[in-house]
């Protein structure tokens, strides 16, 4: 029987849930439209795809818990503690700050809202064929906005569990589906951004509708899984032939050092330098805590900004919630000059602001993210703690031009520019001379090019620095009493999605 459709809300929230063929409403009507019917118009088969993109926004709260994105696993490195009021509060993030996760309290909104994205985006492909009066250009688009949205989707899942269900249909009843090794989902993750970049469907930049895929932010995507892998050869030369098309285009391009601070306001937002973001917005915004799933603004000023601020002239005083305080460490990564580090770190005592000091307080706050001043002027409908202005920064051009210099020098990759001067490119714009790129040199600029924007862990992991650097000796306020160990490298999955697998999927050995 198919499934009935009371209103596009009841439909977008019913795909959330289920798969596209799931029968769950047992029901005729004779006045309203059943879904399999629905999608037959190019206007609906783009609310489909709009409806793929949501999952975005749903990482920082909207299944039950916090799960922000980039902080979730910015969490696992060594620039934050985890903070709140105590050890218990998110313990979730007190027990992957401590290699310590179990399957019953371990980050499962991001599994479960990555499988809500993957399914929807596969609802583009599914419903596609029955869409009457579509030109084939825009048909092709949708298609792989969609290819590129689940490659992000299953991006988050593959790198905290490894081992995951993959499938590019969505599942008919019973809903399983075989375990995929790690390397399997890596072959097929691949496959499937090649395809969508190499037919060259995608524009380079967005002029309208900004936050949509781009090509660049699939070439972007494409790197940062080939990378993470290491292992790949033959996949890292193409990673560079991207970076370098991306390098080549006049689509992107640093912002000035006069310009580096605002690039992290909402003016900066989609600047020459941004390649994707997710988008939030506080005009109009509607997310509260009894319905977080609309369109609005983000909670991650709320959960890392200082508490009861006073006296700041550029944050706002409120009563910010204190997670992921940075560590005494990530100050002391910055050289001598390196304008970059007033822009990522933030202390009150700067400008002679106090604030209630939390669990794990160092004093340190990471600014790109700090609740600007300006940054949420709510309006009627939803709760200003889930509804700041601030887009989620994903991809950067900066990150470009370090993942060229990367491929060339640490990889043998063969470009055609040269990897010191990408790297260098880098760092004359924070104010720093000249170094050679190899992998130290290399490393230590992603560190601090990047603090706070959710790379730094992996980088550690795949450089294989994690079990010398994610130690308890390194941790200078001693609140890390376990070391990562390989063992570490995928987290419990969810218990509830063990059950729920009927005895098909093994669990993590962590």
């Amino acid at each position: 029987m198919k499934k009935f459709i009371y209103t596009i809300a009841v439909l977008l929230l019913s795909m959330t849930f289920n798969s596209c063929g799931e029968d769950w409403l047992m029901v005729q009507s004779h006045d309203k439209i059943y879904i399999d019917d629905y999608y037959t118009t190019p206007e609906r088969i783009k609310e489909a795809l709009v409806a793929a993109y949501d999952p975005l926004q749903w990482y920082d709260y909207g299944l039950g818990t916090y799960a922000p994105v980039p902080m979730i696993y910015e969490v696992m490195a060594d620039d934050f503690y985890p903070g709140g009021s105590n050890n218990k509060d998110m313990e979730i993030w007190h027990l992957m700050f401590n290699y310590e996760s179990i399957s019953t309290n371990t980050p499962s909104t991001v599994w479960t809202g990555s499988y809500s994205g993957i399914n929807r985006s596969n609802c583009v492909a599914k419903y596609m064929p029955d869409v009457v009066g579509i030109d084939d250009e825009t048909k092709e688009l949708y298609l792989a906005e969609a290819a590129v949205l689940r490659s992000w989707y299953y991006t988050q899942i593959w790198k905290l569990w490894g081992n995951i269900p993959y499938y590019e249909e969505n599942l008919d009843f019973p809903y399983i589906c075989p375990q995929s090794t790690a390397d399997e989902v890596y072959e097929k993750l691949v496959a499937s951004l090649e395809t969508v970049i190499d037919s060259n469907v995608l524009p380079m930049r967005r002029t309208s509708e900004i936050g949509r895929m781009t090509q660049a932010a699939a070439m972007m995507l494409y790197a940062d899984i080939v990378m993470y892998q290491k292992s790949d050869k033959e996949h890292m030369q193409k990673a560079l032939d991207y970076m370098e098309k991306i390098i080549d285009s006049p689509e992107y391009s640093l912002v000035s050092s006069e310009d580096l601070a605002q690039m992290w306001e909402p003016a900066g937002e989609w600047s020459s330098e941004s390649i994707f973001e997710i988008n939030y917005t506080d005009v109009g915004a509607a997310r509260s805590w009894s319905g977080p799933l609309v369109s609005g603004g983000t909670a991650l000023p709320q959960i890392l900004g200082a508490r009861n601020l006073v006296g700041s002239s550029k944050y706002m005083n409120t009563d910010c919630y204190g997670f992921f305080p940075m560590t005494e460490s990530s100050a002391e990564a910055f050289e001598e000059g390196d304008i970059r580090k007033a822009v990522t770190i933030y202390r009150p005592d700067s400008e002679g602001a106090s604030y209630e000091a939390r669990y794990q307080d160092t004093g340190n706050f990471i600014a790109k993210y700090c609740p600007r001043a300006d940054g949420n002027a709510l309006r009627i409908g939803g709760d200003p703690q889930l509804n700041f202005n601030n887009n989620i920064r994903l991809y950067r051009y900066a990150e470009t031009l370090l993942n060229a210099a990367e491929l060339i020098a640490v990889h043998g990759c063969s470009g055609k520019g040269s990897a010191d001067n990408y790297l260098n490119e880098v760092r004359t714009r924070a104010g720093l001379g000249n170094v050679s790129a190899n992998l130290e040199t290399i490393l230590h600029e992603r560190h601090v090019e990047l603090m706070g924007e959710g790379k730094r862990y992996w980088d550690l992991v795949r450089f294989g620095k994690a079990s010398t650097v994610l130690t308890s000796a390194n941790d200078k306020g001693g609140y890390r009493t376990n070391s990562w160990t390989e063992n570490k490298k995928y987290l419990p999955i969810p218990q509830s999605e063990i059950d729920a697998a009927q005895g098909t999927l093994t669990q993590n050995n962590y």
